[in-house]
């Protein structure tokens, strides 16, 4: 296997975003806004920003608006132009030139080790990251870089992990691991999917960033599917755990303690946009002192509706 250090990165985007419908009907979940960006140009300027500069979508059907928005749009720019609007002018542009972008359809969507398989002829045999565009990872905690860094001196495949509660466990794929000599830094020794949190070896959950070894493919060929009749991603890293790193094997992980924003879920997707509107320079000053008022005028209300509830039960 290939020990250089990995230029390419896949983002599997083909999933149908059912829990955001009707909004994802005929809207990618991934262009779904999060302040004034998509959720996916977060993901890509991730990737970027850590070197990754050839990235790969693995799309299904109705996600042409992805590529579009990663696209020229000479109409629109002409307009900006003609208006003088360079600040807006430059804010498109921002998404038309972050990446050489590619896009490859998955076909039947058979689960997320399927979409890392079809990207098997794209990336070759070389290392390479995977991102999910549910999680959104704030930009000041590094993480793909510093995984990067230790798939590079340690080879073999690396995760993301992050400490949540037991009673969570059962959401993430969670890892067993042992320490090593970097605080961040665990040998994971087991993987399972989704399980009961008392049948969980730890409180690692999975999130959704990898920097996989190349050997990952023929491990995923060969692996049958699993939790929901799909083939899954940590069933293949269960193995890849128990090979040897001669052969692409070992899985370390990197325990993640910084800011991460999930939008794969209603209630924190409107967190994430709370939350990174809040730190924005441009936005964020009158927007949190908005949201004191608000949730100030809310408690209010919530205290004055007890207070008439207890006089007319008294």
């Amino acid at each position: 296997m290939s020990t250089r250090r990995p230029t390419k990165a896949v983002i599997p985007v083909a999933g149908l975003g059912t829990r955001f419908l009707p909004a994802t009907k005929a809207t990618p979940k991934e262009m779904l806004p999060v302040v004034d960006k998509p959720a996916i140009q977060y993901v890509v300027e991730e990737a970027v920003q850590a070197g990754l500069t050839d990235v790969l979508m693995v799309t299904g059907r109705n996600k042409t608006s992805l590529e579009d928005h990663f696209d020229r749009n000479v109409e629109l720019e002409i307009s900006l132009e003609a208006k003088g609007d360079q600040e807006r002018l430059a804010r498109v542009h921002e998404a038309t030139d972050l990446a050489h972008i590619h896009y490859i359809r998955q076909g039947d969507p058979r689960g997320l080790g399927h979409a890392v398989l079809v990207a098997a002829q794209h990336v070759g045999n070389e290392p390479f990251a995977v991102l999910l565009g549910d999680d959104l990872i704030d930009e000041r905690d590094p993480l793909l870089s510093r995984m990067l860094e230790v798939q590079e001196q340690r080879g073999g495949s690396v995760v993301a992990l992050m400490e949540v509660p037991q009673a969570q466990i059962h959401l993430y794929g969670c890892a067993a691991a042992t320490a090593t000599d970097k605080d961040d830094v665990v040998q994971v020794t087991g993987l399972v999917e989704k399980p009961p949190a008392e049948e969980a070896p730890s409180s690692l959950a999975v999130i959704g960033r990898y920097v996989l070894s190349a050997a990952v493919f023929d491990v995923l060929r060969e692996t049958p599917p699993g939790r929901g009749g799909e083939i899954q991603l940590t069933d293949a890293l269960e193995t890849l755990a128990t090979m040897s790193a001669a052969d692409g094997g070992g899985v370390s992980g990197v325990v993640f303690r910084g800011r991460r924003y999930d939008t794969g879920d209603r209630a924190d997707y409107l967190k994430a946009v709370v939350r990174i509107a809040s730190d924005r320079d441009d936005l964020g000053p009158e927007f949190v002192v908005w949201l004191g008022e608000f949730v100030a005028e809310r408690q209010r209300a919530a205290s004055d509706a007890s207070a008439t509830g207890d006089q007319a039960t008294s």
